[in-house]
């Protein structure tokens, strides 16, 4: 690849000051960086592409907390992330997440709708269930938690499960708000996002 070529793709997003999906083909270190993303249907998906803008953001800047080592059930973790990205009225990683996860987590359509749209204590949802709901609202809305909700969270859940939701809070806080300025539209085979009140 030229050097020309290498400028031109990383210039065009960087002086307009847009942030926008890098598209291919990407620099030597983008693209090793990038090869460490999950794919979809074979896909990197254009917030990935997007983080491409930056190495460095590429390196550090959002976790992998989607592996197997997490110390949360799948549906817990998807719980935290469905609501964390309604909170912020992400549609695209919310969508993404819908269209990956919400059957192998074992949400009904109820549910999924229930993120974005109903409160924690809305009846489709389970006690335990319910306190892990809150927990987010409380962590979206002011970054700390109630006596009562901060209770219920260290009788529910291990110091390590605690640490991981308040993690999953933060790294979709930032994911979300990459993929809003971005205004990234949804992936093809992504839900789309309830009408909100």
């Amino acid at each position: 690849m030229s050097l020309h070529i290498l400028y031109q793709t990383w210039s065009t997003n960087a002086l307009t000051g847009i942030l926008a999906p890098v598209e291919p083909p990407f620099d030597a270190e983008a693209a090793a960086l990038l090869e460490r993303y999950p794919r979809v249907q074979g896909h990197l998906l254009s917030l990935f592409r997007t983080f491409a803008n930056s190495t460095r953001f590429l390196r550090k800047g959002v976790p992998n907390l989607l592996d197997r080592e997490s110390p949360l059930p799948l549906r817990e973790r998807e719980i935290v992330i469905l609501r964390t990205t309604a909170h912020w009225r992400c549609a695209y990683e919310w969508g993404v997440h819908v269209a990956v996860f919400a059957e192998a987590a074992g949400f009904t359509t109820e549910q999924v709708e229930a993120t974005v749209n109903e409160t924690p204590q809305a009846p489709c949802w389970a006690g335990r269930e319910s306190t892990l709901l809150s927990v987010v609202d409380s962590l979206s809305a002011t970054g700390n938690l109630p006596d009562a909700t901060l209770q219920a969270f260290r009788e529910g859940w291990s110091v390590a499960q605690q640490l991981e939701v308040i993690a999953l809070c933060g790294t979709y806080h930032t994911i979300s708000q990459v993929a809003n300025v971005a205004r990234l539209p949804p992936e093809r085979f992504a839900a789309r996002f309830p009408a909100t009140d």
